[in-house]
C-alpha cells in the first residue's frame, strides 16, 4: 500500500508492529491484529471518545478487546495513539521498547491485557468471554450513573462500550449469557464487533462451530449488522454510525476477516492464530503493504502525528467540553456536583456505617444470610453507588434492597440498583467486574455449591484487584433436605485458594456486621462471603470476645478462666457454635479451653508472627478444627497431632439434624475429640 494514503500507513504501521513483536518473541498471537489492524484503527481514529492525554477520564468510551490473544492490537494502538500513563506517571502508557519487549518480564506489554498493569487497558483479557461480560456490566454501569447524575443541561455520563471478539468468545458460554442480558435491557450503548475470521487453533471453525451467530443475537434482541471484508473502512464506519444512531438494541457488527491477512501461505489459517510467522511470511506481508524488511519496529514519519490530528485532538475537546460542564453542574448545584464528585473519587461518605445494626444476644438468634440482609442494607441505603443483585436466589439470598428508592435495574428503569441477572451465575460473576471496573461497589449472590460457576470471574476480580463482593448462603451441608448437589464441600478451600481474594464465613450476626465493615473497607481485593441457611445463635459479647476482631482473620471468642488453654477449639461459621457448646462444658469440668473462632484464613495469614501466635499458641498442641468441608488445609491450624473434623465426601438429603449427626458434627463429638486430645497430651 502505498504511503500517499496516510490512513493505510497507520493500518499498516500496527499490523507491522504486531507482526515485528511476536516474531522478536518468539510466542504470541500475531494473525488477529493483522485481520484487525484497519477495523480497530477507524474505531480509535474516527468514532472512540477517548483522551489519550488522560486516559481516565470519566466519560470516556471504554475499549474492550475480548480477544485477549491478540493483544499487540490494543499495545500498538496505545504507542501511536500516544496515550499516558496518568496518575503523575510521566511515561507513555505503552513505548515503543515496551512494544520491543513484548511478553518479556517487567515489560508493559505481557501475553495479555492486564488491567493495573498496562495504563489504558479497561480490564485483563484472555479468558475467552470474560471480556464480553465485562463490556455488559460496563455498558450497564454508563447508563445507571446517566440515569443518577445526569441532569438537563449537564450530561456527566453517556459513554458508550466497544468489544472486539472471537469466534472463541462466542462460543464460550458466558459471552451467551451476557448477551442474552444486554438484549433484555436494551443496552444500545454496548457494540460489540465480532471477527468472524472462522479459525481457532484446532483449524476451520466448522469442525465445532457452525451455527448462524448473527440469528442466535437477533434472537437475544440485538441489532445485527455485518461487513463484508476487515479491510473495508467505509463499511467499518458505516457499522459504527448505524450502531451510534442505534437507542433501543445493543450491536453486534460480524466483521468477516482472513487472520493473518498477507502473510502468503499462512493467511487464513491456524498457523497465523497463535505461531510467529516466520522469516519469509513476514516477507511476503510486509512486501503486500508495500513495507521494507528493515527496520524492524518501524513507525513512520506522520504515523504520530495522524493519531495526534485524529483520536488525540478529538478526545481533548470533548474531554474539555465535559469538564466545563461538570464546572456548570457544581456551581448550578452544589449538593449534586459534590455527589458526582464523591462517586468519582470513591470515598466512603461520612456516616457510611453509622446504621450498622448491633444485634443482642439471642440463643435462637438468626441466619447469617438473614443478618447479612439487614447489614447489607443499612449500608447501602448511605452508599449510593452499592448495587448489585442474585442469580434468580434473591429471596434466599436476602440479598435484596429493599430501602426506599433503590428500585430495580430494567430496560426502563437504568438507574435500579437491585439486578436481576437471571439464572446465569457465569455471567453475573464477569458483569460484577464490569461494574466494580467503572468505580461502582457491586456484587451478585447465590448458592455457595454455585461458586463454582463463577470461579473464572472470581480469580479475575482477584487478578485485577476489584473490591467487589459475592453474597453465597446455603453454606454447608446444613442445606439438608436439598441433598449433595447443593451441599458444598469443595467450594470453600477453593475459594481459599484464589490468591489475593478473601473469603469470610461469620459466626453469628455480630460477625456478619464485622464482615461487612472489612468488604466495605478494601479498595483492592474481592471478598466472598460464605452465609449459613439455618439459624445460628447470636453470641452474648459481654461473655465472649468481641465480633470485631474478625477484622483480624482468628481471634479468641472464649478463653481458661486461668492460665494458658489445655486444649484449643478452632471452628467457623457454624461450627463455632459447637466449639463455644464444648468449651462450656469442659469448663465445667475444670478444664481450660479456649475457643478460636477463624472467620478468614487470608485475614489471619496477614497478621504478624506474634498475633498469630497469641491466638494459637505453639506450646498448645492439643487442637480440634471443626468445619463442614473439606478437610484441606487445615492441618496448618490443627497441627500434626491435632484433630479436623470435616467433610471427607458428598453430604445427603435430609433434614438438617440427621444430617449433622450423621456426618459428626454435634457438640457431643466435638467433646469427644476433644477429651481424645487431651488423652494424648504428654
Amino acid at each position: 500500500m502505498s504511503e500517499a494514503n496516510p490512513d493505510d500507513l497507520c493500518v499498516d504501521t500496527i499490523r507491522t508492529l504486531a507482526i515485528d513483536a511476536v516474531e522478536k518473541a518468539q510466542s504470541g498471537h500475531p494473525g488477529a491484529p493483522m485481520a484487525l489492524a484497519p477495523v480497530a484503527y477507524t474505531l480509535w481514529q474516527r468514532f472512540l471518545r477517548y483522551d489519550p492525554a488522560d486516559p481516565a477520564w470519566p466519560n470516556r468510551d471504554r475499549f474492550v478487546l475480548s480477544a485477549g490473544h491478540a493483544s499487540m492490537l490494543i499495545y500498538g494502538l496505545l504507542h501511536l495513539a500516544g496515550v499516558a500513563s496518568g496518575a503523575g506517571d510521566n511515561r507513555p502508557a505503552v513505548s515503543l521498547d515496551d512494544i520491543k519487549a513484548f511478553r518479556q518480564f517487567g515489560s508493559r506489554t505481557p501475553g495479555h491485557p492486564e488491567f493495573r498493569h498496562t495504563p489504558g487497558v479497561e480490564t485483563t483479557t484472555g479468558p475467552l468471554g470474560q471480556g464480553c461480560g465485562n463490556s455488559v456490566g460496563m455498558a450497564m454501569a454508563s447508563r445507571w450513573k446517566a440515569a443518577r447524575y445526569n441532569r438537563p443541561g449537564a450530561t456527566v455520563f453517556d459513554y458508550d462500550v466497544y468489544v472486539i471478539c472471537s469466534d472463541g468468545d462466542l462460543m464460550e458460554g458466558v459471552a451467551s449469557e451476557a448477551a442474552s442480558l444486554a438484549g433484555h435491557l436494551g443496552l444500545s450503548n454496548l457494540c460489540w464487533i465480532y471477527d468472524a475470521n472462522t479459525i481457532t487453533i484446532e483449524g476451520k471453525t466448522n469442525i465445532a462451530f457452525t451455527e448462524d451467530v448473527g440469528r442466535r443475537f437477533e434472537a437475544y434482541g440485538w441489532r445485527v449488522l455485518r461487513v463484508a471484508d476487515a479491510n473495508d473502512r467505509e463499511a467499518v464506519a458505516k457499522a459504527l454510525e448505524a450502531f451510534k444512531a442505534e437507542s433501543e438494541r445493543p450491536t453486534l457488527v460480524v466483521v468477516t476477516s482472513v487472520i493473518g491477512y498477507g502473510a502468503p501461505k499462512k493467511q487464513g489459517t491456524s498457523k497465523a492464530h497463535s505461531d510467529p510467522l516466520g522469516a519469509e511470511e513476514i516477507k511476503g506481508a510486509k512486501a503486500l503493504y508495500g513495507w521494507p524488511d528493515e527496520p524492524t519496529f518501524r513507525v513512520p514519519d506522520g504515523v504520530y502525528a495522524r493519531f495526534r490530528d485524529g483520536i488525540a485532538k478529538r478526545g481533548a475537546e470533548l474531554n474539555a467540553a465535559w469538564k466545563a460542564s461538570l464546572d456548570k453542574l457544581r456551581r448550578e448545584d452544589a449538593a449534586h456536583g459534590a455527589a458526582v464528585d464523591a462517586l468519582l473519587a470513591g470515598e466512603l461518605p461520612a456516616g457510611w456505617d453509622a446504621d450498622i445494626p448491633v444485634f443482642p444476644a439471642d440463643a435462637k438468634g438468626l441466619a447469617t444470610r438473614e443478618s447479612s440482609g439487614k447489614v447489607l442494607n443499612a449500608i447501602a441505603a448511605r452508599v449510593p453507588w452499592i448495587l448489585g443483585g442474585s442469580a434468580d436466589l434473591a429471596p434466599s439470598n436476602k440479598s435484596k434492597l429493599e430501602f426506599e428508592g433503590a428500585g430495580t435495574l430494567g430496560p426502563e428503569e437504568p438507574g435500579g440498583r437491585n439486578i436481576h441477572f437471571g439464572v446465569r451465575e457465569h455471567a453475573m460473576g464477569a458483569i460484577v467486574n464490569g461494574l466494580g471496573l467503572s468505580g461502582l461497589k457491586a456484587y451478585g449472590a447465590t448458592f455457595l455449591v454455585f461458586s463454582d460457576y463463577m470461579r473464572p470471574p472470581i480469580r479475575l476480580s482477584a487478578l485485577m484487584e476489584l473490591p467487589v463482593f459475592q453474597i453465597f448462603t446455603h453454606d454447608s451441608i446444613g442445606v439438608g433436605e436439598d441433598g449433595p448437589t447443593h451441599q458444598p464441600i469443595e467450594q470453600l478451600v477453593a475459594l481459599r485458594a484464589i490468591p489475593h481474594h478473601i473469603l469470610l464465613r461469620p459466626a453469628d450476626a455480630n460477625e456478619v456486621a464485622e464482615s461487612y465493615r472489612v468488604v466495605m473497607a478494601q479498595t483492592r481485593r474481592p471478598v466472598s462471603l460464605a452465609l449459613s441457611r439455618q439459624a445460628l445463635p447470636t453470641l452474648d459479647r459481654t461473655r465472649y470476645g468481641s465480633a470485631a476482631g474478625l477484622a483480624r482473620g482468628a481471634y479468641v471468642l472464649a478463653d481458661a478462666a486461668a492460665g494458658a488453654p489445655r486444649v484449643i477449639l478452632i471452628g467457623t461459621g457454624s461450627e463455632v457454635r459447637l466449639c463455644v457448646e464444648t468449651y462450656e462444658k469442659l469448663a465445667s469440668e475444670g478444664i481450660g479451653a479456649r475457643v478460636v473462632s477463624m472467620p478468614s484464613w487470608e485475614l489471619f495469614e496477614a497478621q504478624d508472627k506474634a498475633y498469630r501466635d497469641s491466638v494459637l499458641p505453639p506450646s498448645v498442641t492439643a487442637r480440634v478444627a471443626v468445619e463442614m468441608g473439606s478437610p484441606i488445609g487445615w492441618d496448618r491450624y490443627a497441627g500434626p497431632t491435632g484433630t479436623i473434623i470435616a467433610m471427607h465426601g458428598f453430604g445427603a438429603s435430609a433434614p438438617i439434624k440427621d444430617v449433622t449427626a450423621h456426618f459428626g458434627f454435634t457438640a457431643e463429638k466435638v467433646y469427644e475429640a476433644a477429651r481424645a486430645q487431651l488423652a494424648n497430651v504428654v
